[in-house]
């Protein structure tokens, strides 16, 4: 196996570095962060940092990258306290990789990838047509961790939509149903198989097949 040391990661270059490390935590969700500044101007972007905190209350965290230059997503959830998180499927991938590009503020990723964007149940941030499961969120918590300067950002889920089709009786999405896709490094995306659903672990009783297919 090729090692790297501590001193061998510090001094390779900058982007081989990024796209090595980014790799190490494997399949990551793809996910567009929908929102808009105070004047209106919408805005949207793609991101692989969105992780679950906790189902009560339902609460959702995101980690953006340092704010020493305009992050435009950032900037609107921290002055309007409201946010849209909605995943990306197979039919939009290339649209939601295309917000990544470092549009002027002025610009509305909507316009320029030709996604949608759509306000449903008075939710005053904008949510994306093409995404099969959205929730839009409430600000609770923003930390700059010291470590990095990097941003964690904390939602509480206020809206749910997702197509009925793929909620089970238990409550468990199957996002493979919706096409969900997930993000590897920075530029990897891949479609997803999932092997089994497996019961709830408990001491001294072997694991079983809760769901096959």
């Amino acid at each position: 196996m090729k090692h790297f040391s501590s001193d061998d990661i510090k001094t390779l270059d900058e982007r081989y570095r990024a796209l090595m490390i980014n790799s190490l935590s494997g399949f990551k969700s793809a996910n567009l962060i929908g929102t808009v500044d105070e004047t209106g101007q919408e805005n949207l972007s793609i991101v692989s940092s969105v992780f679950h905190l906790g189902a009560n209350p339902a609460l959702v965290g995101v980690i953006f990258r340092p704010h020493s230059v305009p992050r435009h997503t950032l900037e609107n959830i921290l002055a309007t306290e409201k946010y849209t998180i909605n995943q990306v499927n197979v039919q939009i991938y290339m649209a939601a990789h295309q917000t990544s590009a470092r549009y002027e503020k002025s610009q509305s990723e909507f316009e320029e990838t030709g996604l949608t964007a759509e306000y449903l149940n008075a939710f005053p941030a904008p949510f994306v047509k093409e995404s099969r499961l959205k929730y839009g969120l409430t600000l609770k918590d923003h930390q700059t961790i010291k470590l990095n300067d990097t941003e964690l950002v904390i939602g509480e889920i206020e809206t749910l939509h997702v197509e009925e089709s793929a909620l089970l009786e238990d409550g468990y999405i199957d996002i493979e149903a919706l096409d969900s896709i997930a993000i590897s490094s920075l530029d990897g995306y891949h479609s997803t198989k999932r092997i089994n659903r497996l019961e709830y672990a408990k001491p001294n009783k072997p694991t079983r097949i809760k769901l096959l297919g």
